[in-house]
């Protein structure tokens, strides 16, 4: 990393010193290629949302209310850059398919940050390097929040650290100052702080949205400061900031921060919460080798302590009484029942009438899940689990995994997540698809408006 020149008085003039500073020879060969993993993923995700109701609702209102069309919107057509940051984001995330980052008591997604990165360079004239340079200091500095002040045992929702993120990387694309860069990285830290509600419970539409609606908020933090708006310069370290309200003591010193993190991320190979990922892996293995499915069959899951609070049964709630998309993908008593009958994990596992069917229905109830310690040691390492499917008649098959196609110790290759654009884009013009592949992969050495063209095409509603 380049050596800021400015002094600094508080830690959020240092995080933006961080980012302000940030050049795109300071990303890695090997982070780069992340990076580009990371993106087509991202559109991947949205192509295969581009029927679903819940973002196409947001975009009617995006439309209704108008604003300079200055950032692209998937689908066609160009908004204000908070409004384009809220509707694509929403694309990205609908169907919960894209990339994660582990840290011991936080999970994220970091690829949440791409739609309002990409319509804060879009909007403000930023070339494809401010965008990708960018995107690398928001997934840098959301993963390392991730790692030292998580919130989720405080009752706090992983879009509090994003905040951070996507201003600091939203003031990179934007090619921002420094003391813009600290006020809008201020203001966003300070006004953006979700409750973890939103993914405990009874779930709703608000899962795949808080992440969006907290990032149109950051980016028009960060161009309120753009205009001369200043922040609370004291947000980390001062008196009910963020350490003494929420996260309590931590320290990250930004001077020696790089921009190697994008590289610990995750791609889900199934459409998946990410800490299922390993067990739907087995579950697909044992049922190759059975042959495929038996209708009366029991399955049993041990998991780390993390999988089971959050989609076992834990701390955030039962998962058997399954009725809707948000409940079934946090749901591992569904995902492998599902898994198991269906032989995949593909968005056609989300629909209203393969939820509610007799079958699955019925296997879900006879999925026990249950946390290990030995399994629990080894997260984030590794995301370990031990399944177990018997049969009334006494036969057992057992299978023991440590990871899975995508996870840090089995990267997914560029090639991979191109397979995955396909799928996810049958029924799509197949030039289309060739081109995004083609394009993320060169937008280093292209202009940004061939990416947002591209987006502009993809086919979305009655579109």
């Amino acid at each position: 990393m380049a050596q800021a020149t400015v002094h600094t008085a508080t830690e959020v003039q240092r995080l933006a010193d961080f980012a302000t500073v940030a050049r795109w020879q300071d990303v890695s060969a090997p982070a780069r290629e992340a990076l580009r993993v990371r993106l087509l993923d991202a559109v991947a995700c949205a192509l295969g949302a581009r029927l679903a109701q819940v973002p196409q609702r947001i975009r009617g209102l995006v439309e209704a209310d108008g604003g300079a069309a200055t950032a692209s919107l998937i689908g066609g057509g160009a908004s204000t850059p908070d409004r384009a940051a809220l509707y694509n984001g929403a694309m990205v995330r609908y169907l919960d398919f894209n990339d994660a980052y582990l840290a011991p008591g936080e999970t994220c997604h970091p690829s949440d940050n791409i739609a309002p990165l990409l319509a804060a360079a879009e909007s403000s004239g930023g070339g494809s390097l401010d965008f990708l340079t960018g995107l690398a200091v928001a997934y840098q500095v959301q993963c390392r929040l991730s790692d030292e002040a998580p919130v989720r045992g405080h009752g706090f929702d992983h879009s509090v650290q994003g905040a951070y993120a996507v201003a600091a990387g939203a003031a990179r694309a934007m090619r921002l100052s420094q003391p813009e860069a600290a006020n809008g990285i201020a203001i966003a830290g300070t006004s953006q702080n979700a409750l973890r509600v939103t993914r405990t419970g009874i779930l709703s539409n608000w899962k795949g949205l808080a992440y969006p609606f907290m990032a149109a908020g950051a980016l028009q933090s960060i161009r309120l400061a753009a205009a001369g708006i200043t922040g609370p310069l004291e947000v980390f370290e001062g008196n009910k900031g963020l350490k003494d309200a929420i996260a309590g003591p931590f320290t990250i010193d930004w001077r020696h921060e790089d921009l190697e993190r994008v590289r610990h991320t995750i791609t889900k190979r199934y459409n998946a919460e990410i800490h299922a990922q390993s067990a739907i892996e087995g579950v697909l293995e044992l049922r190759a080798k059975d042959g495929g499915p038996r209708p009366d069959v029991s399955i049993s899951l041990e998991t780390f302590q993390v999988a089971y609070d959050i989609i076992g049964g834990g701390e955030e709630g039962g998962k058997k009484r399954i009725r809707t998309k948000e409940e079934a993908d946090h749901s591992l008593p569904y995902m492998l029942a599902v898994a198991y009958l269906d032989g995949e994990l593909t968005p056609r596992q989300y629909l209203a009438e393969r939820i509610l069917a007799d079958d699955v229905q019925a296997l879900l109830q006879r999925v026990a899940v249950r946390p290990a310690q030995d399994l629990s040691e080894r997260f984030p390492k590794e995301m370990a689990c031990r399944l177990a499917i018997s049969t009334p008649d006494g036969r057992v098959a057992q299978a023991e995994k440590r990871d899975y196609l995508g996870f840090t110790s089995r990267p997914a290759p560029y090639g991979q997540i191109a397979d995955k654009l396909v799928s996810l884009g049958d029924g799509a013009p197949k030039d289309l698809i060739a081109r995004i592949v083609d394009t993320v992969h060169e937008l280093e050495n292209r202009p940004l408006s061939d990416l947002t063209a591209l987006i502009r095409q993809i086919p979305v509603g009655g579109r």
